[in-house]
């Protein structure tokens, strides 16, 4: 697609919201069935919910455009995911994994906040408020997941996790899965 107008690119960014959406859809059980913690294991499921609501705004934002909402791959959400996956892969202490998930999904949340500030922002330059409306109801949705998730880490998960390195015996090193990960990534 020829990118020249300011709709050009609003549509080639929906699309592009689109497939990450699609692809969260496709990564939530997953990480759903690794959480352990009863109330992340809700909170992903609460958010697999809204998620197909988001994807059903776009959906309705694209045939008012006449467009179609497929077509493209978010490679950045693959990314994320991707790395999420590579996290429950290791299996590393309940607590500490459940702690990677929430960073994993904030993650995601971050990166899905951009892209709907994005195209709020065009759908406003471009006269169509309605689009807005509905745009920034996901934007909103996305931020209060994102400060959920960061109340349970800082109330909860991270402090179990941490537990976990205080009674590590001496000697060993409570972070040794962690950075070995990272250390696979370029």
């Amino acid at each position: 697609m020829e990118l020249d107008t300011l709709k050009d690119l609003y549509v080639e960014e929906l699309k592009d919201l689109y497939s990450a959406e699609k692809q969260i859809l496709k990564a939530l059980p997953k990480m759903i069935k690794a959480a352990t913690h009863p109330e992340l294991k809700r909170g992903f499921m609460m958010h697999e919910r809204q998620t197909r609501q988001h994807v059903q705004r776009i959906e309705r934002i694209c045939k008012e455009l006449g467009k179609s909402p497929t077509g493209k791959k978010c490679v950045g959400m693959e990314g994320l995911i991707e790395e999420a996956s590579e996290l429950i892969k290791e299996k590393p202490d309940k607590d500490v994994l459940d702690a990677g998930l929430i960073a994993a999904a904030q993650h995601v949340e971050h990166y899905e906040m951009a892209g709907y500030g994005c195209v709020r922002t065009y759908a406003r330059h471009l006269g169509y408020p309605q689009h807005q409306e509905l745009l920034q109801t996901t934007l909103n949705e996305e931020g209060d997941t994102d400060k959920a998730l960061t109340k349970l880490a800082e109330t909860g998960i991270n402090l179990d996790a941490k537990s976990n390195a205080d009674n590590q015996p001496a000697g060993r090193s409570a972070g040794r899965k962690s950075a070995g990960r990272k250390s696979g990534r370029k």
